[in-house]
C-alpha cells in the first residue's frame, strides 16, 4: 500500500547518531591538516548549466565555517566543472583524489559525472553525495548516493498519483532517452505496474529532445490516454503543453518530472488550462515555511537564486557537516567513508525520506515527493502530506 512520510524535523545534531559514531555532543572531531578537503564535479559550462547546486553547497559549508565548523575543523569546498566531457570529468575525478586529497565529494549535479567516475571513487575508496542525481549509475554505484529522489523513483510514484488520485484508467509515457536511460525508465514504469497489477496503455521512448511534439500528442489522443507522462525538461514541457492546446486536446492529465518544476515554466503556461503535474525533489521550493527556513536563509545570505537545485545543493552540505560533526576523533577519507557507510538515518524538514548512504551496492534512499499543480501560472500543492513510491501489494 501507499505509504506517506511526515515532515521530519531536526538534524543530525538533535537526533539519534549514526550507529557506531558518537553523536555531535559527545563527538570531537578532529583535523590534523586543517582545512577538510569535500569535493564536488558538476556541469556548469557546455550543453547544461547545474551550478545553482554546488554554489548552494559552498554557500552551506562557508556558514558551516563563520560558525566556527566542527570543534574548530572548517571545509575547504572545491568545484570542478566537467564540461559535459567524459575525459575531463575523468581528470576531474583523479584530480580532486589524487592532487586536492579530498575525503569525499558532495553537491555536484552532472549529466555523466556517476556513469564515469563511480569506478574511480570505489577504487580510491571515496564516497559521493550528489545534489542532484541524474543518470541511472547515480542510484546503481556502491560509491554513490544522492540526497534526490531522481527521474527514475519519482516516474513510477507520478504514475502512481496519475492512477490512485487522479484516477486515470489509461496511462501513458512518453520518455526522451538519452545515454543509457532506457532501461530505467522502462524499469520505473514496471515498478508501478507490478506495485499495481496494471498495465500501462502505451509507453513510447522515441520522444525527441527537440522538434515537431505533434505526431506524439495525438497518438496519445488516438490511444486514448487520460494521462501521460513525458520526462521533458523545461522548454520542451512548455512546448508540449502549447502543443496540446494547439491541437485543442482535452481530458489528458499532464504529468512531469521535477526538472520541469520552475518558474520558467509557470510563466509561460500562465494561459493554459490543461491540467499540469509535476513532482518535487523536495519540500516545494516555490512554497515559504519551516520547512525551507534555514535554506531560504543561506540562500538568501549568499546572494543566490532559490531553486530546486539549491536545494539539493544545501541537502548534500548538511549531510556532510552532520557526518563530519559525528565523527570522533581524526576526519579523514577513511573516517568520512566508514561513517557514511554505517548507514545511520538522516533526517530533515524539507525531505520526505530519511538520508541513508549505507553499505549497498545500490543506492536511491529518496522516495517521497510532493506533486504540484499549475493553477493559472502558479504552483499550486496538491499533496499536503508527502506522497511516497508504492510498495508492492
Amino acid at each position: 500500500m501507499i505509504r506517506t512520510y511526515g515532515i521530519f524535523s531536526g538534524s543530525f545534531f538533535m537526533a539519534m547518531a549514526i550507529s557506531g559514531v558518537a553523536s555531535s555532543v559527545q563527538a570531537a572531531p578532529i583535523c590534523k591538516s586543517d582545512p577538510i578537503h569535500i569535493g564536488a564535479i558538476s556541469t556548469i559550462t557546455g550543453l547544461s548549466d547545474f551550478s545553482d547546486a554546488p554554489k548552494a553547497t559552498k554557500a552551506t559549508f562557508d556558514a558551516f565555517n563563520e560558525a566556527g565548523g566542527a570543534n574548530g575543523c572548517k571545509v575547504d569546498y572545491i568545484i570542478a566543472d566537467d564540461k559535459g566531457d567524459p575525459q575531463v570529468a575523468s581528470q576531474a575525478a583523479r584530480d580532486l583524489i589524487d592532487n586536492k586529497n579530498v575525503v569525499a565529494l558532495a553537491g555536484g549535479a552532472s549529466h555523466l559525472d556517476c556513469s564515469v567516475n563511480a569506478g574511480i571513487y570505489n577504487r580510491n575508496g571515496v564516497l559521493s553525495v550528489p545534489a542532484v542525481g541524474i543518470d541511472p549509475v547515480c542510484f546503481n554505484a556502491p560509491s554513490i548516493s544522492p540526497v534526490n529522489v531522481g527521474p527514475y523513483t519519482l516516474s513510477t510514484v507520478m504514475l502512481d498519483y496519475a492512477s490512485s488520485t487522479l484516477k486515470a484508467k489509461n496511462l501513458c509515457a512518453f520518455f526522451i532517452i538519452i545515454g543509457g536511460t532506457k532501461e530505467a525508465y522502462a524499469n520505473a514504469v514496471s515498478a508501478w505496474e507490478k506495485a499495481r497489477g496494471k498495465k500501462m496503455a502505451l509507453v513510447d521512448m522515441t520522444l525527441p529532445p527537440q522538434g515537431d511534439l505533434t505526431p506524439y500528442l495525438i497518438r496519445a489522443r488516438d490511444a486514448g490516454c487520460d494521462a501521460v507522462l513525458t520526462n521533458h525538461v523545461e522548454p520542451g514541457a512548455v512546448q508540449w503543453v502549447k502543443t496540446a492546446d494547439a491541437q485543442k486536446i482535452s481530458g489528458i492529465n499532464w504529468l512531469f518530472l521535477a526538472a520541469s518544476y520552475t518558474e520558467g515554466v509557470a510563466t509561460s503556461l500562465a494561459n493554459s488550462k490543461q491540467p499540469v503535474y509535476v513532482g518535487t525533489e523536495w519540500e516545494p521550493y516555490t512554497e515559504d515555511g519551516g520547512a525551507n527556513a534555514d535554506w531560504a536563509k543561506t540562500m538568501e545570505k549568499a546572494g543566490l537564486k532559490k531553486t530546486a537545485f539549491s536545494q539539493g545543493g544545501y541537502l548534500a552540505a548538511k549531510v556532510m557537516i552532520d557526518v563530519i560533526s559525528g565523527i570522533d576523533g581524526e576526519v579523514t577519507r577513511d573516517s568520512v567513508t566508514s561513517a557514511l557507510k554505517q548507514g545511520g538515518k538522516l533526517n530533515y524538514p524539507m525531505a520526505g525520506s530519511s538520508y541513508v548512504f549505507g553499505d549497498a551496492k545500490a543506492h536511491s534512499p529518496m522516495k517521497a515527493t510532493k506533486v504540484m499543480q499549475l493553477v493559472e501560472g502558479k504552483w499550486i500543492v496538491k499533496t499536503d502530506d508527502w506522497y511516497s513510491l508504492p510498495q508492492a501489494e
